[in-house]
């Protein structure tokens, strides 16, 4: 059914196998990429020692950093033609008598940008993640000019009512690709979809617009908030779904501020005072769905925890039924962007599942995935909000976790068995370095330098880390998922004045941490006494370090590509392995500039 392949593989490889083996065999086995995803940590940057840009970035390396803006360092990474360098010289020790690459590299190519050429092994490094990294280039193909003039058309604007340029593009193509999907399904196939099940349904932005002329799907919309579900239907009666709910009252006690009183109307007999007469009709905002025409939409409010829908498919039963229409559902489950484990559980819905026939899934939020080979990777649970899941998973592999292929799960290399990406792995993956722009990445780079920086601060006047001053640190290191001096205070997000100076963003930190219930007391006990002037000099002693954590965050989200690639591949592998399925496959679906988390995984069963 796909036409381009199972996998957007570069076109460096024949077939997905092949890409599959060295994407595995390279995450296993290298070094620095596995230290710049997972391995290291930017609050490690200030606080370890010896110093982790100098013991984790190679010599030749820092030497051609030191010659180029941060601008020209994300240039080489993302954009630059690597081709240019090795057509210049192959780089062949034997043909050179013995010279080394990087010798070559910098005294007979050339220059660029008027400076040294760029190390031969930082070269290589950036060609290998490319290689190893997933295409995230919408493929034209004919097969998708029905689903283009869909998404031309765009969404009519009671349907988009809620909705940013971003969540617009996103809505507009995924609804076009689920109706050609369905097309295709319905056509080529014994199954005929009756149900398109919107699993994380949020405020149902998806499910309306697929529920609208022209598509006119009957969508199931699973949410586990009822706040959301109640502002869906609240902008379902916009989008012309619904309708105003009537609510007949008396007007004359209306009136008269009884609103809200169930008794207002009495029955008769009920303290010797007889039903009023309705005298006029006044109406109150409420959502009632409309009679059944081409579309509907049923709400299901529930916790997704498995792949097991048995009891979703027994409500939509049971819907259906009330809609006087008698049918064995056949379900294709979607997801736009589910968060952490959601998207397990759809792709293993079409397995769990007789009624569910295909999954089209595009995730997000890779650091909300759990960890099935090993205990997770969380840090400091005594700093998060309760998270039932988390609590339950603290101690334990989680099934439903990653990997989910058995290819990955048992995949042997040189340091044991199986594949793992921690959580500071999984963070990385959802970054996207490919649409910073000069002033996103300053302001990127400027936030993790202050946060670098205020976790010295924090050692030194022992919050965390080491000893400071002969005194025990008031939290001791943790043993899991944490490489540096001791485990991280989860600061979240400050208001955008803290970000005026390292002054104003380390009053913010102090102000915000000061009233959390566990950690306020110590931050009140060890930053006390800590003057402007100290904040200031910290500031000037370490200001030098800004552009070398600058590099060092670039290189790992630039590096993380690879880590999503993992991902995607291990739910792509999960399908492949089970006779069910018939066909699967992944590919990209938005605009990477718009929308980075765009790779779609689809399953169909035989």
């Amino acid at each position: 059914m796909h036409k381009s392949g199972p996998l957007p593989i570069p076109h460096d490889f024949l077939d997905p196998d092949s890409y599959v083996k060295s994407l595995l065999d390279f995450a296993t086995s290298n070094d620095l990429f596995q230290k710049l995803c997972g391995g290291v940590h930017i609050l490690d940057f200030l606080t370890q020692e010896p110093d982790l840009y100098s013991t984790l970035i190679p010599p030749e390396w820092r030497k051609w950093f030191d010659m180029h803006e941060i601008q020209g360092i994300l240039a080489l990474l993302m954009e630059e033609d690597l081709d240019d360098f090795f057509n210049l010289n192959r780089l062949d020790p034997v043909l050179t008598h013995g010279q080394s690459p990087d010798h070559l590299a910098n005294n007979e190519r050339g220059a660029w940008r008027g400076k040294a050429m760029p190390p031969a092994s930082l070269v290589e490094y950036v060609r290998t993640i490319r290689r190893h990294t997933l295409d995230r280039n919408v493929q034209p193909s004919n097969d998708k000019q029905h689903m283009t003039s869909i998404a031309a058309n765009g969404l009519t604007r009671n349907v988009a009512v809620g909705m940013k340029p971003k969540k617009m593009h996103e809505v507009g193509n995924f609804v076009a690709y689920v109706d050609e999907l369905t097309r295709k399904i319905n056509s080529c196939l014994d199954h005929e979809i009756s149900h398109v099940v919107d699993v994380g349904s949020g405020q149902n932005y998806l499910g309306r617009a697929l529920a609208s002329p022209p598509h006119c799907k009957n969508v199931v919309a699973i949410e586990s908030k009822h706040h959301n579900i109640d502002g869906a239907k609240t902008m379902d009666v916009t989008a012309r779904l619904a309708k105003k709910e009537k609510i007949m009252r008396n007007k004359k006690v209306f009136r008269m501020g009884a609103v809200g009183n169930r008794n207002l109307f009495p029955s008769a007999g009920t303290n010797g005072v007889p039903e009023l007469p309705l005298e006029q009709v006044e109406q109150e905002h409420g959502a009632v769905q409309q009679p059944r025409r081409h579309g509907s939409i049923q709400y299901i409010e529930s916790v997704i925890h498995s792949g097991d829908l048995s009891t979703i498919i027994h409500q939509i039963q049971q819907f259906e039924v009330l809609g006087q229409n008698s049918c064995d559902p056949q379900l294709l489950v979607v997801s736009l962007h589910s968060c952490g484990n959601l998207l397990h559980h759809g792709l293993r819905s079409l397995v769990l599942n007789s009624s569910v026939k295909a999954v089209a899934m595009v995730g997000c939020c890779y650091n909300l995935v759990t960890e099935r080979l090993g205990p997770p990777t969380y840090k400091l649970p005594s700093l998060r909000s309760p998270n039932i899941r988390l609590e339950e998973t603290s101690t334990a592999c989680d099934p439903h976790g990653f990997p989910m292929s058995d290819r990955l799960a048992v995949y042997k290399h040189q340091r044991g068995e199986g594949v793992r990406l921690n959580i500071t792995a999984r963070m990385m993956a959802v970054q996207a370095p490919k649409n910073w722009t000069p002033k996103d990445s300053d302001a990127f780079f400027t936030r993790h330098f202050y946060r670098a920086l205020l976790q010295k601060i924090f050692v030194d006047r022992g919050v965390v880390g080491a000893k400071a001053n002969g005194k025990e640190p008031a939290i001791s290191p943790s043993p899991r998922g944490w490489t540096g001096a001791g485990q991280p205070i989860i600061l979240g997000s400050l208001r955008k004045s803290c970000y005026h100076s390292f002054t104003s963003y380390v009053r913010g930190a102090v102000e915000k941490l000061q009233g959390d219930i566990v950690l306020g007391p110590t931050i009140v006990e060890c930053m006390d006494g800590l003057t402007d002037e100290d904040i200031a000099r910290y500031e000037s002693n370490y200001k030098h370090k800004k552009k070398e954590l600058s590099i060092v965050w670039s290189l790992m989200a630039f590096s993380a590509g690879v880590v999503e690639s993992i991902i995607v591949v291990d739910r792509w592998l999960y399908l492949k392995e089970h006779d069910e399925v018939a066909e699967c496959w992944v590919e990209a679906i938005f605009d990477y500039q718009q929308s980075p988390r765009n790779l779609v995984v689809v399953g169909i069963k035989k």
